[in-house]
């Protein structure tokens, strides 16, 4: 995607905007707690960090994705959790506390990890790919930027104005929405030319990557014992990427727009299946 207010002005603000309003719900006990709690958070953390690019990459092999394809799978698969994910745990009765705990810890880890999975996919996938690379410094300050700043100033308000950033989440939650779809439909008519064959070529591995991971994360979980909430919040934290930062990575980072395909497919298909997990989880007495 060439360089544009869209790519250049609007995706960064955008994301900022998103995790802004996901640091308003977060306190610094969030990011304690996985000392006083360690096993469900290090099995989510194992689930999202390394289980999540690894099916990623074999789902790859599996189905002979090609070039940009590829690489955005595995920039998708560098991106786990999102703003959403607390809200949809919530909903789904799981465990809220290990969802927001798990959003913070992965948000901070995957600042490093996103340049080393990502120029992984290039230098696997792309031809002279090793030219193609993410500078590893600039891209941890890149993401620094629209994302921990955003979820720091957040964090702040929550603290010095609780009443306030309490009003101001539901508004902020519509307005990160209200982003989504409109950074969703650009990237859908950037490639319009080319979006019935992505589809058929991205969404059955888009498909298979969102319910792979909701399974791996809720039955490791049952594996180790967890109870039916926390091994829920586990399935739904590994299952919802964060599909903004893919796709801002993808198109701003990079500056490629085919690349944000898999990252948009996939935000649209992890509704849908979360969506089905909510009303199962609300049906059951």
């Amino acid at each position: 995607m060439e360089s544009s207010i869209l790519t250049e002005i609007f995706l960064p603000l955008a994301l900022a905007v998103i995790m802004l309003g996901m640091g308003l719900s977060l306190t610094l006990d969030d990011f304690r707690r996985i000392t006083v709690a360690p096993k469900p958070v290090l099995i989510g953390l194992v689930n999202q960090l390394i289980l999540l690019p690894i099916v990623a990459y074999i789902l790859i092999i599996v189905f002979n994705i090609q070039t940009e394809l590829a690489v955005g799978f595995m920039i998708l698969a560098a991106c786990p959790g999102g703003a959403t994910s607390n809200l949809i745990s919530h909903l789904a009765k799981g465990d809220t506390a290990l969802s927001i705990t798990l959003t913070a810890i992965s948000s901070l880890v995957t600042v490093v990890s996103i340049p080393f999975i990502v120029n992984f996919g290039i230098i696997q996938f792309m031809p002279n790919g090793s030219a193609m690379q993410l500078n590893v410094f600039g891209t941890v300050i890149a993401v620094v930027v629209i994302t921990i700043i955003p979820v720091s100033i957040g964090m702040l308000i929550h603290k010095l104005a609780p009443a306030f950033s309490q009003r101001m989440e539901r508004p902020v939650r519509i307005l990160s929405a209200v982003f989504l779809a409109l950074i969703i439909l650009a990237a859908i008519l950037k490639e319009r030319a080319h979006i019935l064959e992505f589809f058929q070529q991205a969404g059955p591995v888009a498909l298979l990557l969102n319910l792979l991971t909701l399974g791996i994360g809720f039955y490791t979980s049952r594996l180790f014992r967890l109870p039916q909430d926390q091994s829920r919040t586990i399935a739904i934290e590994s299952g919802i990427q964060n599909g903004t930062l893919g796709i801002t990575i993808a198109a701003t980072l990079i500056g490629n727009s085919a690349m944000t395909i898999p990252s948009v497919i996939y935000s649209l298909i992890m509704f849908g299946t979360v969506l089905v997990l909510v009303f199962r989880s609300n049906a059951k007495v």
